[in-house]
């Protein structure tokens, strides 16, 4: 019987090890995520358009605004911060942001800044604007509620903030235009 019991236990946990495989192969994963849809691809005959902006006239309260990148143009209605209790209070608190929509902050002079997502519910896009309307440089999807600084590197005029995720969809990477009255094109 001593001879037995070596290889009769690791059947035994062979046998186990299979049966648990074969009950978690039943059973669907408890965190299973659903795959996102994919966009069709883009032909070599049709680029690739930027998903829709804002459209018709800017609501009271908003101005018009235009990203433009190889892709095209997109239109956003934006909430304008120009005064420093505006600035400091930005998007904090709100629960959403339609995806057409942001908030404009204007500096007045150039220089350094860094943002934190303090009370700020939800994921944005930070794309700070040189005087010029170039994008200086982008913090993409912002993680809520963190106190970590979100440098600009480098002098901004402007800084934009958009949903989560929105300047990858239009294509807005450094170097691409910001249309809006506050920059000065030379």
């Amino acid at each position: 019987m001593s001879r037995l019991t070596g290889p009769l236990r690791g059947l035994t946990a062979t046998v186990g090890a299979l049966a648990l495989l074969a009950a978690c192969r039943e059973q669907p994963a408890a965190q299973t995520v659903p795959a996102a849809p994919q966009a069709p691809a883009a032909t070599p005959s049709a680029p690739a358009k930027a998903p829709a902006g804002a459209v018709g006239e800017a609501p009271a309260g908003f101005e018009a605004l235009e990203t433009v990148t190889p892709a095209g143009r997109t239109r956003f209605f934006v909430e304008i911060a120009d005064n420093d209790a505006e600035r400091e209070r930005g998007l904090m608190f709100r629960k959403s942001l339609a995806p057409d929509r942001g908030m404009l902050f204007d500096f007045h002079t150039p220089r350094e800044v860094a943002f934190w997502m303090r009370n700020t519910l939800i994921p944005l896009d930070i794309i700070y604007i040189r005087p010029d309307g170039t994008v200086l440089s982008i913090a993409r999807n912002t993680t809520p509620l963190s106190e970590a600084p979100i440098p600009s590197g480098g002098p901004t005029l402007g800084v934009l903030e958009l949903a989560g995720g929105r300047s990858a969809e239009i294509g807005l990477m450094p170097g691409d235009r910001i249309e809006h009255r506050m920059f000065k094109r030379d």
